[in-house]
């Protein structure tokens, strides 16, 4: 079973937003969110629309079904998109007026959404920093 997760973007008072199938948690999109995406990438990101994986890199068209290739660090090179790459339709972004209506509108785990250039993430709860959460559960997991 996957760990699903939202990935959106702020603009203005409204979160543009796409759903992640795979590898939700911190340690895996959060970590590759933080150490790649910056506001211009992240804003490349949702605008691809919904996604099967998560990568370093926002990618070129692929054969979906192909084994996906992954760095030294086991995180894929690149971003695995329903679109771009299986020739799915209606999988853009949406748009969500605040957080309950991204909690409820998208199936997920974990949102992450870029808020003027930081990374944050919720359970369908309150907002921590990324770079925070992250580093909480790291120290977790070494102890």
């Amino acid at each position: 079973m996957s760990t699903r997760s939202a990935i959106g973007v702020m603009h203005g008072d409204k979160v543009k937003a796409i759903y992640s199938h795979s590898d939700g948690y911190l340690s895996y999109v959060g970590k590759v969110l933080l150490e790649n995406y910056d506001s211009t990438k992240a804003n490349m990101l949702v605008a691809m629309g919904a996604m099967s994986m998560l990568g370093k890199e926002l990618g070129e068209k692929i054969n979906f079904d192909d084994r996906m290739v992954y760095d030294t660090d086991n995180v894929a090179k690149q971003c695995r998109f329903y679109g771009r790459d299986r020739g799915e339709t209606g999988i853009e972004f949406k748009t969500f007026s605040n957080d309950q209506e991204l909690f409820d509108g998208v199936d997920a785990e974990y949102f992450y959404v870029m808020r003027d250039g930081v990374w944050y993430v919720s359970e369908g709860a309150e907002w921590k920093v990324l770079s925070e959460a992250l580093a909480e559960e790291l120290t977790k997991e070494a102890a």
